[in-house]
């Protein structure tokens, strides 16, 4: 019987340059990388450690270590059947995820077929993916936009500034807003009473987690809803409130239970994007398989780092190209 063999790192994440958010300023983030084993094929997954997530990674190592028994003693079997075995061990959703992803790549080289084939998911008209403006003022956000090779921006903001807003919006670019929830309720009010804003492609996670009341969905902005929209339970009751969901791998646990919140998104009539963290390619790999079935994508953490250590799907100036290659085409560098 065929047996799995699992793996695990730390390693640095190293930023190209300072990226600021609302909730502060980073240069590096620290990834778990995940390796499951069998036979001569190894799956990649990952996860990475967000202080305003309240991530520890050293945390998952010890549960790895505590369930790394329990793994080994697991026999290859479906994606789905192997979900529910680890979803059944109490972890937390960014492990859950590396985990999942790890096997979906592992299994797919096992039968040398893509992810992509195993979901018969579609692989052409990919959403193109954004990639972000950190928080800065207006001038230097958008010097950056006019000398980068991409086509769609995601603009950080902290708070809300009026004069910001109406000079991106006379750039007649493909912008989002993503506030990192720092907007005030009466940002909002002004936001979704005001026509020009629906120039934004999304105003992303504007109010701080559970604080979504005034949000109106027939408003002119088309909020998105990142940290309020965390697993498949949250999208009955985000209805009234928001147009968009951004769907993380880390966040809802992986490419499982990302495919089921993909498919009851689009029956409650959300549009949906395929988001990332600061990940590698083994994290953008992973989500890049599902950007077929999304409207949206912001899959540029690996964009953002200097020292990626994997190949697999990737993200060219926001241009999605899809390998191929088995599994989710993850190879370590």
């Amino acid at each position: 019987m065929m047996k799995i063999t699992v793996n695990f790192d730390i390693r640095q994440l190293l930023l190209k340059e300072t990226f600021s958010i609302a909730y502060g300023n980073y240069d590096r983030r620290e990834a778990l990388l995940i390796e499951l084993s069998c036979l001569n094929f190894k799956g990649y997954g990952e996860c990475v450690g967000i202080d305003y997530y309240q991530i520890n990674l050293q945390d998952f190592v010890l549960k790895l270590k505590e369930i790394q028994p329990l793994l080994e003693r697991q026999s290859i079997v479906h994606p789905e059947e192997f979900f529910r075995t680890i979803s059944a061990m109490n972890l937390h959703p960014f492990l859950l995820s590396a985990l999942d992803c790890a096997y979906w790549d592992l299994f797919g080289k096992l039968e040398n077929k893509s992810f992509i084939e195993l979901n018969r998911l579609p692989s052409e008209n990919l959403a193109e993916s954004s990639i972000t403006i950190s928080v800065g003022n207006s001038e230097d956000q958008i010097r950056r936009m006019e000398e980068s090779s991409w086509n769609k921006f995601k603009v950080k903001c902290k708070g809300l500034n009026k004069d910001h807003i109406r000079k991106l919006l006379e750039l007649n670019r493909n912008i989002a807003l993503d506030s990192n929830a720092s907007f005030t309720e009466e940002d909002c009010i002004w936001l979704q009473q005001n026509s020009e804003i629906q120039k934004f492609t999304y105003i992303e996670q504007p109010r701080p987690v559970d604080q979504y009341a005034v949000l109106k969905k027939e408003g002119f902005a088309n909020w998105m809803a990142d940290e309020d929209c965390r697993n498949i339970d949250s999208l009955e009751k985000l209805i009234p409130y928001y147009k968009s969901i951004n769907i993380k791998l880390m966040k809802c646990g992986g490419l499982t239970p990302a495919l089921e919140m993909i498919r009851k998104g689009k029956e409650l009539g959300y549009k949906i994007m395929i988001g990332c963290m600061t990940e590698s390619t083994v994290g953008i790999s992973a989500g890049c398989a599902l950007a077929g079935l999304t409207d949206f994508a912001d899959l540029d953490g690996a964009s953002l780092i200097s020292n990626d250590y994997a190949s697999g799907n990737h993200v060219e100036n926001g241009t999605i190209i899809l390998s191929g290659k088995p599994g989710l085409g993850i190879a370590l560098k």
